[in-house]
């Protein structure tokens, strides 16, 4: 409830969810899937409510699907549908995106999803198995088991067993069920171990069988023997998955991230990949017939792996990882808006591109030592010889070809790191001041100069270092011995390193001559500072104070212009506009605020689900990012005043902000419309109108074939007559012939005027018409010409060209002749099949333009027809030339 006299608000008036980026997977299996018209592999992962599905090809998103009330627990994938459980609920989805039927009936939460032809067959905690029909959504058969003897863990269809489901328990014991009979064939008894994967190998009848002691047993399920038996050293069985392309490789998944490579002809390890995930690998999946392996964990990352080094090892082919942790820091790196730096809790550096995936980068984690990282001497671990998360960071565009470009500093440590955003490494130097000088004291607050050579470190007891960003030298420190009596919580510099400024905990901005490093004024603050940022454009300094007010100082004249009260938590971070009109700020009570410095309002305001740690807006103003607490991913808000005009009003101090709902995890009604289970390759199809407007014209979507060849006919026919063998001379007779009288004389031949004589019969003997006739005859009468153009329009071009010749056969009028020049007029005053009637009139003229040139009433139609033509040709040309005047004008302005 709002207090009297306050006002309520209606979501965010400036900034609308856009999308996530940087979820790419989290806990749960993956599920994949073979298209096969495409011929690709598809693989879906979860990323909290929704999923994503990408293609394994290259990994890039191909869909994401919409939210569900509960975080998924389980996925499974068939030909057709994708099936997702959020708690009791199972939901299928159609073309990886939208709900086409649910399925309730289950007590407790669903944690295992088994698709086998028409039927989907689930598993929840309490112990019911129940077996659906996909398209109905019934109950099948439910069978229920106590939890305490017989602990549903994992399920699978031993490939060429019809109606067969072989289930795994927690308890170790197996068994093999009849779905179809609902009877228990074989209880096998186990190895006293719990099952945590099953999966069928390329041989019928054997199983891998993964527990939870590390043992991978290779059992014939129809001798109820052991084949063989491997023990992996880094506890349970994750996954299993065997190779299908040849090599009898098998590969076993541990919960600290590392892959073993089995060979089953050998029984002996082949290799291992340690560390391939961070954290326990969800799920590993060999694509059928090809050496690829693809694996997803909870670290928030895919990979590829492929089988091409000697010896039988893997190497990464491809992958898409995000944070493992959440990110606490983030700013756009460069002018152009499109990348954003991330650094998280998890000790890495990344960067995430708003145009595509691909140009996204992992810049790593920091290492106290990178030839100790990479030879592990001493026996040291792998995590001891990482830095600590990063807590601030400051990047600059200006040399980062020729050196580093990002200097960081780590959680509890003196030193700063330097990296190089072109190599996506950390770079060659460690910031550090001289020794004997803060022995205890820890890098607090950094900033890099706009031309990108100098450093700025400010630390705990209170001094502020200045080191050169080649050579990662110590150049100097500002004040005699220290900046602040405190602990520096913030340092920046001008855009011509003119002036620097310092904030402490002593309460004091110090203003410092970046060259001489002289102190020239102070100011004295009503709180400590939690953090500074500076535009440097404007010259506006933000500083967020430790009673959860804002204070904005013009660094000109040094002093407090603007000063802004209204959060009730701590200020985690503030971003400027380009143009230094707001300022937007994010605080610990979940609330984003923008800030009008002109007026000195607060012109937006709202509520998000979780709070928010970091937020920048883009160089360009188009896009505003935000991090929160317990997320992996970046956030990203659609700027509304770059799509049109946006009314801001001052909002009171009792503003009342409502809740807006993060991109992604939108909760769908629970009564949505269902649509219709449909094939995932039928997309929705848009119906065009038969004609946009008046003015224009449609082209019909028959092929060019069919009406551009009309007036070449003659030619293809004579191009593809084929050319007769010469033929030899006729024998003369032995006895040439003569005739009777007293002079000798030979007697002609006589078949010359049989050869003369045609065999073939007039087509006005035959005096019978065509259909197309006899219905453009019947269309004069009644004035629609709908039926004849669509007879033309299943005729080929030798048809065409026919039924368009036998117009003036059969009768000694020129009726059907009319009747053919009225149905293009017609086609030209509907405007549509433009082409076909231009197509069809040349041809027309061609074949009976003289017999049309005798009859005036013919002419007088004729020339009817060319006035509309031409009037319509007129209008056309206008269109064409003011369009290519407006692209010329854009490529003229864009160049």
């Amino acid at each position: 409830m709002s207090v009297s006299g306050s006002r309520t608000g209606g979501g965010s008036s400036l900034f609308s969810g856009f999308r996530v980026l940087g979820l790419y997977s989290n806990h749960v299996p993956h599920a994949l899937r073979y298209h096969k018209k495409h011929r690709e592999f598809y693989v879906v992962t979860s990323v909290g409510k929704c999923f994503h599905t990408y293609n394994v090809n290259k990994l890039g998103i191909v869909a994401v699907s919409n939210s569900l009330p509960d975080d998924i627990t389980c996925l499974a994938a068939d030909r057709m549908l994708v099936f997702a459980a959020a708690g009791k609920l199972i939901s299928a989805f159609a073309r990886n995106k939208e709900v086409v039927m649910r399925y309730r009936g289950h007590g407790q939460e669903v944690r295992l999803l088994l698709p086998l032809g028409d039927q989907l067959i689930s598993a929840d905690s309490g112990g019911d198995v129940i077996i659906w029909d996909v398209q109905g959504g019934d109950v099948y058969l439910q069978l229920r088991f106590d939890p305490s003897s017989f602990d549903v863990s994992a399920m699978m269809h031993p490939s060429t067993y019809l109606n067969k489901v072989l289930l795994g328990s927690s308890q170790g014991a197996l068994q093999l069920w009849n779905i179809k009979t609902s009877k228990l064939l074989y209880n096998f008894p186990g190895w006293s171990a719990g099952v945590t994967a099953l999966q069928q190998s390329p041989a019928v009848d054997v199983v891998g069988i993964g527990m939870a002691t590390g043992r991978i047993i290779i059992h014939n399920i129809r001798l109820d023997e052991s084949v063989m038996s491997f023990t992996q050293d880094w506890g349970p069985v994750c996954s299993v998955a065997f190779r299908t392309d040849g090599p009898p490789i098998m590969a076993s998944c541990s919960p600290q991230g590392h892959i073993a490579f089995w060979d089953l002809e050998r029984r002996q390890l082949v290799t291992q990949q340690t560390h391939a995930h961070h954290t326990a690998i969800a799920a590993a999946t060999f694509l059928h017939g090809e050496p690829l392996l693809f694996t997803n964990g909870a670290d928030n990352a895919i990979k590829v792996w492929i089988f091409d080094q000697e010896g039988g090892g893997a190497r990464l082919l491809r992958s898409r990882q995000g944070h493992s942790a959440p990110p606490t820091t983030i700013d756009h790196h460069g002018n152009d808006g499109k990348n954003i730096l991330s650094a998280g809790q998890d000790g890495t550096l990344q960067s995430f591109s708003t145009v595509h995936e691909r140009f996204n980068k992992n810049l790593g984690h920091g290492s106290i030592n990178k030839k100790k990282e990479h030879k592990k001497k001493k026996g040291l671990l792998y995590e001891e010889l990482r830095l600590p998360s990063i807590t601030a960071f400051s990047s600059a565009t200006a040399r980062q070809s020729e050196w580093d470009g990002i200097v960081a500093c780590h959680r509890g440590r003196l030193a700063t790191t330097t990296w190089n955003y072109n190599r996506c490494t950390m770079g060659a130097h460690k910031l550090k001041p001289p020794t004997g000088i803060c022995r205890d004291a820890i890098a607090t607050a950094v900033s890099i100069t706009s031309c990108g050579n100098f450093a700025l470190v400010g630390l705990s007891c209170g001094r502020v270092e200045v080191y050169n960003m080649q050579s990662g030298l110590h150049r100097g420190c500002y004040g005699d011995e220290k900046a602040h009596n405190g602990v520096v919580r913030g340092v920046a510099t001008d855009t011509l390193n003119q002036l620097t400024l310092t904030a402490g905990s002593d309460w004091l901005l110090r203003f410092w001559r970046f060259k001489t490093r002289k102190q020239e004024g102070q100011l004295k603050l009503n709180a400590a500072p939690a953090g500074m940022k500076l535009h440097r454009d404007s010259g506006m300094l933000a500083l967020a104070l430790d009673d959860f007010t804002l204070l904005v100082v013009d660094i000109e004249t040094r002093r407090v212009v603007r000063k802004f009260a209204g959060h009730h938590g701590c200020i985690n971070d503030m971003t400027f506009s380009p143009d230094g009109r707001w300022l937007i700020t994010v605080a610990m009570d979940c609330t984003i605020r923008t800030w009008d410095l002109p007026s000195g309002c607060l012109v937006d305001c709202f509520l998000v689900a979780m709070a928010p740690v970091g937020v920048s807006l883009s160089p360009t103003g188009d896009f505003l990012a935000t991090a929160h607490v317990d997320s992996l991913g970046i956030v990203l808000w659609t700027n509304k005043s770059l799509c049109g005009p946006v009314g801001l009003r001052p909002l009171p101090a009792d503003y009342q902000p409502a809740m807006e709902m993060l991109p992604g995890v939108t909760m769908e009604e629970s009564e949505q419309q269902v649509v219709s289970n449909e094939d995932d390759d039928d997309e929705d199809a848009y119906e065009s109108a038969d004609q946009l407007g008046a003015e224009l014209v449609t082209l019909s979507l028959l092929p060019e074939s069919r009406w551009k060849s009309l007036l070449h006919l003659d030619i293809i026919k004579r191009r593809n007559k084929p050319v007769a063998p010469p033929a030899a001379p006729a024998a003369a007779p032995f006895f040439l012939p003569t005739l009777t009288g007293l002079t000798p004389r030979f007697t002609a031949p006589e078949t010359v005027q049989e050869e003369t004589q045609s065999k073939v019969l007039s087509w006005g003997s035959l005096c019978q018409r065509s259909e197309f006739s006899s219905e453009l005859e019947s269309a004069m009468q009644s004035g629609s010409f709908d039926r004849p153009i669509r007879l033309l329009k299943n005729c080929g071009p030798a048809a065409i060209s026919v039924e368009l010749a036998s117009l003036t056969e059969g009768g000694k009028d020129n009726s059907l002749l009319l009747a053919f020049i009225q149905m293009i007029g017609s086609m030209f005053a509907t405007g549509r099949d433009f082409d076909l009637a231009h197509a069809y009139l040349a041809l027309f003229l061609k074949l009976h333009l003289r017999s049309l040139s005798q009859d005036s009433e013919a002419m007088e139609a004729l020339q009817c027809l060319s006035s509309h033509l031409e009037v319509g040709w007129a209008e056309l040309q206008a269109s064409f030339d003011q369009s290519l005047c407006v692209l010329s004008y854009v490529k003229s302005a864009l160049l």
